[in-house]
This record gives C-alpha cells, sequence and structure tokens, in this order.
C-alpha cells in the first residue's frame, strides 16, 4: 500500500519506486494496484472515507456536484 501511494502522491513511474522504502518492486505495487482495482477496494475505501468524515460532520454535501464526464448515459440517452 505504501509503495502505491508513494507512486500515485509523487507521479514517478512506476520501475523507480524507491527499493529504500521496503515496498518491493514498482511491478509488484502496480499489480497490486490493478487487482484491488479490479475487486473493487478503492471504491469500497472511498466510500467507508466519506461515510466517516460525514458521520463527523466534516463533509457539507450540500456543495457537491456530479461531473457529467465520469457520469454514463443510458443506452439510447442523448
Amino acid at each position: 500500500m505504501e509503495g502505491i501511494l508513494f507512486v500515485l502522491r509523487t507521479g514517478c513511474r512506476w520501475r523507480d519506486l524507491p527499493l529504500q522504502l521496503g515496498c518491493g518492486s514498482g511491478h509488484t505495487a502496480w499489480r497490486r494496484l490493478r487487482a484491488w482495482q479490479d475487486a473493487g477496494v478503492w471504491d469500497r475505501l472511498h466510500r467507508i472515507v466519506l461515510e466517516e468524515l460525514s458521520e463527523a460532520e466534516l463533509l457539507d454535501w450540500s456543495r457537491g456536484c456530479i461531473d457529467a464526464v465520469s457520469v454514463r448515459a443510458k443506452r439510447g440517452a442523448s
């Protein structure tokens, strides 16, 4: 997880993941990212964080919006 977050935070290439972090190779971190993505781990984690922030009243849901680029249109919709 630390290796994945390091690459996503810094923007470095997977193959440049520093071995000193003790996270294994960048290839291994990338494979785990993809596997966890396919398994829905990130979506569940995102939902849990939002729920906890909401319960702690740290989110203002009245200011939320939906980006139409990320919402699929139903078939036949224009």
